[in-house]
């Protein structure tokens, strides 16, 4: 992340290219300590179902710790976070990262229950008392958190908020885990493994995914077709003769929002459908089992059947 006044200092920054992306870091020292901490707490929960002899899915350690936190650090302090106060198309990258990739898979780990499972008896039971207050009841109420999701990014381009993030590390921070947290509510309840407050059934999610869709593309064009730039005059007082022209700049991230928001939509609805399809054929199990004891009873009341 770079958050500067200082025009030489800017100056230094070399010419953004795609190799920049995975050579130009500057580490996040909030985001970096929080990441590294959350990824610690995971495994040891993990560590200590192995010590129990229980199993716990490879596959979600991975989505969490690897996907997910690994996709929150090398957004906010690779290049990404290098270049996201230089080039609105850069910070748009990020943007979409930090809302929806980093909560799917941050969602797919079912860190909830791994704290259910490894919890001691009392911080169990200070979590399940959160997990079923109103505040959480409301947090997740779907409806509500559609709203946040689709509203926030409007806020944030057509209000003084993204403006000041360019002036303030720590409106800068704050914009950061504003979107974890936002994407978060939202896809959480409805992708997630958790028994978390908001779940409702997989038509209406799939409904809430396909909505959220021309919400983007719709964002998108609005940013590629207004003359005022986003950003105010920072862009233009940027002292890199390389940087490209801001309203062109700005062009390039509305259509990085309207492309990545339809193609991360399309990956959500995919996982969406197989949880949908396994949870239907888990309960096509559960209820032949259902069935098939009935019928073993009948039985042995009734021999000559």
């Amino acid at each position: 992340m770079v958050v500067l006044s200082e025009a030489g200092s800017l100056a230094e920054l070399p010419p953004f290219n795609f190799e920049r992306v995975f050579t130009a870091w500057t580490l996040d020292p909030v985001l970096t300590v929080l990441t590294v901490w959350a990824a610690g707490l995971y495994l040891v929960g993990v560590w200590v179902l192995h010590e129990r002899g229980v199993h716990w899915a490879v596959m979600r350690t991975v989505s969490f710790v690897v996907v997910g936190l690994g996709a929150l650090f090398f957004a906010t302090s690779s290049g990404l976070g290098t270049y996201d106060t230089t080039l609105l198309s850069v910070h748009m990258v990020q943007h979409m990262v930090l809302s929806m990739m980093v909560p799917l898979f941050l969602a797919l780990g079912a860190p909830v229950t791994l704290m259910l499972r490894t919890l001691p008896p009392r911080p169990r039971r200070w979590l399940l008392a959160v997990l079923h207050s109103r505040v959480a009841l409301v947090l997740s109420f779907a409806p509500l958190t559609f709203l946040l999701f689709v509203i926030s990014p409007w806020a944030l381009y057509f209000s003084g908020w993204y403006d000041a993030s360019l002036h303030s590390t720590f409106v800068h921070e704050a914009m950061h885990l504003h979107l974890v947290l936002v994407g978060s509510l939202f896809f959480w309840p409805l992708v997630g493994l958790d028994p978390v407050p908001g779940r409702v059934g997989y038509p209406f999610r799939l409904l809430l995914i396909v909505l959220t869709l021309p919400f983007h593309a719709f964002l998108g064009v609005t940013i590629m077709g207004q003359d005022t730039l986003i950003g105010g005059s920072w862009y233009d007082a940027l002292p890199m003769a390389w940087l490209p022209d801001p309203a062109a700049d700005q062009h390039v991230a509305g259509g990085i929002l309207w492309a990545s928001g339809d193609l991360v939509g399309l990956v959500f609805l995919g996982v969406l459908f197989t949880q949908w399809v396994r949870s239907s054929m888990r309960e096509a199990v559960r209820e032949d089992r259902r069935l098939d004891r009935l019928e073993a009873q009948a039985t042995r009341r009734d021999p000559s059947r």
